[in-house]
């Protein structure tokens, strides 16, 4: 006996000094007992957010207009006896969850506003419904999949409640309008949630979020640690010349021909100026407006378009380039040109010590095969304000029906965008993972 127990001694030193002693000492995730608990839960409430998913789809509402989705939220997260607010940043809805031990605050995140698109599939729960955006009626449809990112948020809203003693600390589930942008001149999304303190009272330790993504394989994970997602500014500039008749341009000065000297000049910017090897830049104009007749030279022009960038230093240097490139190419031929410039997100960035701390949460809850690094994006998302407050994580969990390329399957906001829900289950379990091995970990 006494042999042996030396044996066991020796194996236990043995075991202390693995890389998986150390990677577990480093990250204690669940016990298999609690994993198996976990697992149970998570199984027990798939059903239901496949249907919270449909309806939501079914019924879409428009930035800044989520009322009858704040209040389906609403509903069912006061059934589960948390502690609500409703109306915060106009429509969005903010529960507390408080575990059974104490511990830090952990904040969930999902949007909730759909597109005014509208929906060319055949599913029985597709979109038919429209609504007034800027006075005008259009259709509306959940073509960028915020309609899974709330079933699945109010999923792990459920399983957490379920397992309560379990939960040390406080978790914060936010429900957030707007994330496309409030229209017009309003306020929303993420920038009026901080305003109103979603981040504070209690103070939110860490948060993360999560986006559906339709050309990722469904039931696997995306993510870069460091910058994730593009900022996203929305520009316009205004050329103004002189109108004169069609037939003789020299009366006048033709802000049309200027305009399109400065679209010229704004790609120079991106291929000649900015330090691409560092981190990609677009400019892309959109909109573009002037006149009123074919033969008439029109006084002034208007364009609109977005820059987006992945480096801080980087944004502004494109911002400067841009005004002076295009003031300087107007004065040339004569004319004017007013840039003005709006930053509606900053770039969304994963802090990297929590990326490093958290990932192994995320490969427990759906296996490490299903996690995969990513490159970076130039899509933008108001998740990134959020970075400012607290250490945050964002990642994408895949929504691709097997067998499909994905090279072929439709891009977001489009017509034909389609999530294959079947692994919905995959995003309720990372989320509550990931509060309940944060909160293991000793913070706070």
């Amino acid at each position: 006996m006494h042999n042996l127990s030396v044996s066991l001694n020796q194996n236990q030193l043995s075991l202390m000094k693995s890389p998986v002693f150390v990677l577990l000492t480093l990250f204690p995730l669940l016990s298999f007992a609690q994993q198996k608990d976990l697992g149970k839960h998570v199984a027990g409430v798939k059903d239901s957010v496949v249907a919270w998913r449909r309806y939501l789809h079914q019924y879409p509402e428009l930035s800044n207009r989520e009322y009858k989705t704040a209040a389906y939220v609403a509903a069912r997260l006061k059934a589960l006896g948390l502690e609500v607010q409703t109306g915060v940043a106009k429509t969005g809805v903010v529960a507390l969850l408080k575990g059974g031990k104490p511990g830090p605050v952990v904040a969930l995140r999902a949007d909730m506003d759909a597109l005014p698109v509208y929906e060319r599939a055949t599913l029985p729960f597709r979109s038919v419904d429209s609504a007034d955006y800027l006075g005008q009626q259009v259709p509306v449809m959940h073509a960028c999949g915020h309609d899974t990112h709330v079933a699945m948020l109010l999923g792990a809203a459920t399983v957490l409640s379920a397992m309560k003693k379990e939960v040390p600390g406080t978790v914060k589930f936010i429900f957030q309008p707007a994330e496309e942008g409030a229209p017009g001149d309003e306020e929303g999304g993420a920038p009026l949630m901080i305003k109103e303190g979603v981040m504070d009272n209690p103070k939110v330790d860490a948060i993360f979020g999560m986006h559906i993504n339709s050309q990722t394989p469904v039931g696997t994970v995306k993510f870069k640690s460091g910058a994730e997602m593009a900022s996203s500014d929305w520009f316009v500039v205004k050329v103004k010349g002189r109108q004169s008749h069609g037939s003789q341009p020299w009366h006048g000065i033709d802000p049309v021909v200027v305009a399109a000297q400065i679209i010229q000049a704004f790609q120079t910017i991106v291929s000649r100026q900015a330090e691409l090897t560092k981190a990609p830049v677009v400019i892309t104009v959109g909109k573009i407006h002037s006149g009123v007749r074919s033969n008439i030279i029109p006084e002034e022009l208007v364009m609109e378009g977005t820059i987006r960038t992945l480096d801080s230093r980087m944004q502004k240097e494109v911002h400067e380039r841009m005004k002076l490139t295009a003031q300087k190419i107007a004065e040339a031929s004569g004319a004017t040109a007013e840039v003005s410039i709006d930053t509606k997100t900053k770039v969304t960035y994963n802090d990297p010590a929590l990326v490093k701390q958290m990932l192994p949460s995320i490969e427990a809850a759906i296996g490490k095969e299903h996690v995969q690094e990513a490159e970076w994006t130039t899509g933008a998302e108001d998740f990134s304000f959020y970075g400012d407050k607290a250490p945050a994580f964002f990642f994408f969990l895949g929504g691709l029906p097997p067998g499909q390329d994905p090279a072929k399957a439709a891009a977001h906001h489009t017509p034909d965008f389609y999530i294959d829900d079947s692994r919905l289950d995959a995003g309720v379990k990372i989320f509550c993972q990931l509060v309940l091995d944060y909160n293991k970990n000793g913070k706070k």
